[in-house]
């Protein structure tokens, strides 16, 4: 199939993060911004070592390119992009202390209700076009998140602010084209590195030189952060933010999965039949997803 390779991208990106609660709760000891600010400059080490070392020619060619755009083009590269660290690093840190000072299970909520915000951006603002079944499908996840959410205000209100900067995220980094991914990634990470420098120089304390925690960081950011989100972006070359949206909605079932069978948090009925249903939205929303007519509901 023409588009197998951006559907493989995004749900190994997702099935990847689904994981993620597994090297992150070994840090539950250290504070949520440390671990956010080390990610962060971690990440962009890397990924200026990988550009110098092998992308030198690249990186020289985008300049050129970027030289050549119209004023106008190169604001919206430079706003995208500002934005898309920006996003990020709402996301990370809100993600990280949710995690580690809320539940597991509030992580699981927020990309559940991440696929959902990603599909109505993508249809208002991208003006992309949905089946009757697509919708069928997002109501159905709609379901399954108000029952998770019952009893859970604060976690929920956690699980908002996670979702609403990833999907927002998507939603630029669809108009964002015509210069290599890595670059691109590299200039999202060296912004969020930016904005938290102030925080990071005035809160943060000595340097930490347990090995374990740089060990599990090096972890995050190739595993976890540069890869995955590398194959985020590929994918969004070739499909839909509206699908790569609610495939994200593998992530949130492994780490449910996770949550219940290997960090043992309860788990009741009423949950079990939350995930089911999203589960249920997700193999809904993609069957037929090739055909070429589409229904849109404007």
């Amino acid at each position: 199939m023409k588009q197998f390779k951006y559907y493989a991208a995004a749900l190994t990106a997702f099935i990847t993060w689904g994981f993620f609660s597994l090297v992150l709760r070994p840090l539950a000891a250290f504070n949520a911004s440390d671990i956010l600010c080390y990610r962060v400059y971690t990440s962009i080490i890397l990924l200026a070592l990988f550009l110098f070392l092998f992308k030198r020619k690249t990186v020289k060619d985008n300049l050129a390119t970027f030289k050549q755009l119209s004023p106008p083009e190169k604001r919206k590269f430079i706003g995208i992009n500002v934005g898309g660290g920006a996003l990020l690093t709402a996301n990370w840190f809100t993600f990280i202390y949710a995690m580690n000072h809320a539940s597991v299970r509030s992580t699981s909520l927020a990309y559940l209700i991440c696929p959902i915000l990603t599909t109505v951006l993508a249809y208002f603002i991208l003006k992309e076009k949905l089946k009757l079944q697509q919708w069928l499908a997002v109501a159905i996840s709609v379901a399954g998140c108000l029952l998770l959410s019952l009893g859970h205000i604060l976690e929920m209100s956690y699980s908002f602010i996670v979702a609403f900067s990833y999907a927002l995220y998507l939603i630029l980094q669809k108009q964002n084209k015509g210069f290599d991914k890595v670059l691109v990634l590299f200039i999202q990470i060296l912004f969020a590195g930016i904005l938290l420098m102030p925080y990071f120089l005035k809160y943060s304390g000595p340097f930490i030189t347990d090995i374990r925690f740089h060990s599990f960081i090096v972890l995050i950011a190739v595993c976890f952060t540069i890869i995955p989100l590398l194959l985020n972006l590929f994918a969004l070359k070739g499909i839909n933010s509206s699908t790569v949206g609610m495939l994200l909605n593998i992530n949130p079932i492994i780490a449910f999965v996770l949550s219940a069978v290997y960090f043992h948090e309860q788990t009741t009925v009423t949950q079990l039949i939350a995930f089911g249903l999203v589960f249920l939205a997700v193999i809904i929303f993609n069957v037929k997803l090739n055909k070429p007519e589409k229904v849109s509901l404007a």
